[in-house]
């Protein structure tokens, strides 16, 4: 065990950072914001945003700055330092770091699309997004971010009793009810709008926030779409417990963090609903990512079939699932050796920060907020604030 690992001095350090930086910072997948890609006419073709992309976000060297990408705030990541400092206020009880949250919280508000075009509070990246699946333009709404900021506005909401942050969650889940699609003898929850991917990370958190909504406005008819596509994506688990990403043939990949959201939104959609219909599914799926995604060590796998590269988002989410969905004393362990293992090889002791991944023979030491230092900060404060009590139980599930 790594004795100079301490939780809370590691989260303070990031937050200072973050806080240094504004909260802004450079993402994975923002390179299309890039000037000079722009000028040079690349936007203009769909091979080359991907290439583009890829490029960057594979690059171990940051040249972000060269070719005019500039740090800015993702919605996303804001959340996740929401939700950190949430977890901090509720055992530190300090008032500054509730007032921040506030701020950013006001912030994000701010941040939602354009109601009058997408009739409900919703949020995307602040970049041009390219994938093989889809091409999403900058501020275009996706489930993921908006199931994100919504968690973190109705936690913040409940905490302060602004029913501003409340309303606004509220209101995403009738977005997310809008992305409903049905298909194969049932229906799914879109990533995207007007897209038909479906993924499974998605689909499912967004059913666990449109139940939240539905039992807030009373909506029989919302609760009943919720649950049937939770249905949907427990009928398509594997026997082990696995899920493949999503069902279309690039995404028969199965990986450690994709899987960990999949279980916190069956365990958040149950707990909301109060039922335990998913509880096998739950524990069948818990049961397959102990075995599969850690070694002996704490050291996070991606795949379930390899362990490189090693991802600090995998890491935090990893935290996030064995703390949130079971709670146990022996996974409240394993977090904390996940998290020390973590230290150990994935966090750069002088500046004081995680980097983004390791391979097996290169460290991509770049510095991103959202995919990384925020996910960091969040998991360390609920692992902080679920230890330093002893009750293992956060305000809100959120």
């Amino acid at each position: 065990m790594n004795n100079s690992f301490n939780p809370q001095s590691i989260a303070d350090a990031l937050l200072d950072q973050s806080r240094r930086d504004d909260f802004q910072g450079h993402d994975p997948f923002d390179a299309l914001n890039s000037v000079l890609f722009d000028r040079l006419g690349g936007n203009r073709l769909s091979f080359a945003r991907i290439a583009w992309l890829q490029l960057h976000k594979r690059s171990p060297v940051n040249f972000r700055t060269i070719v005019g990408v500039p740090k800015r705030r993702n919605p996303k990541g804001v959340a996740l330092i929401i939700l950190g400092l949430l977890e901090r206020y509720r055992v530190s009880q300090c008032s500054d770091e509730l007032d921040e949250a506030i701020v950013l919280g006001d912030w994000l508000l701010t941040q939602s699309v354009d109601r009058r075009e997408w009739g409900h509070y919703a949020w995307g990246y602040h970049f041009d997004w390219a994938a093989r699946a889809f091409y999403v333009p900058r501020g275009k709404p996706n489930a993921i971010t908006t199931c994100y900021v919504s968690a973190a506005l109705h936690s913040l909401g409940c905490l302060t009793g602004f029913p501003r942050f409340t309303d606004a969650s509220s209101d995403a889940g009738l977005f997310l009810d809008s992305l409903y699609v049905s298909a194969m003898g049932g229906g799914y929850y879109a990533y995207i709008p007007g897209e038909n991917a479906f993924v499974h990370n998605a689909s499912l958190w967004s059913a666990a926030l449109v139940a939240r909504t539905a039992t807030q406005v009373g909506d029989d008819r919302m609760r009943r779409r919720a649950l049937g596509v939770a249905r949907q994506s427990v009928s398509m688990q594997r026997h082990d417990g696995a899920w493949t990403y999503g069902t279309r043939a690039h995404h028969a990949f199965i990986d450690g963090f994709h899987t960990g959201y999949n279980l916190e939104a069956l365990d958040l959609l149950q707990k909301t609903l109060k039922t335990d219909e998913f509880s096998d599914a739950i524990d069948k799926g818990m049961d397959y990512y102990r075995r599969q995604f850690f070694l002996a060590d704490g050291t996070v796998k991606y795949y379930s079939d390899r362990i490189w590269p090693l991802d600090t988002h995998s890491v935090a989410q990893a935290v996030v699932t064995l703390i949130k969905v079971s709670g146990t004393k022996e996974d409240v362990g394993l977090a904390r050796l996940v998290l020390s293992r973590a230290h150990e090889s994935l966090y750069l002791m002088r500046e004081q920060r995680f980097v983004y991944q390791k391979g097996r023979w290169l460290k991509n030491r770049i510095n991103y907020l959202r995919w990384t230092q925020a996910w960091a900060f969040y998991a360390l404060s609920l692992y902080a604030g679920h230890t330093s009590d002893g009750s293992g139980e956060s305000d809100e599930a959120y």
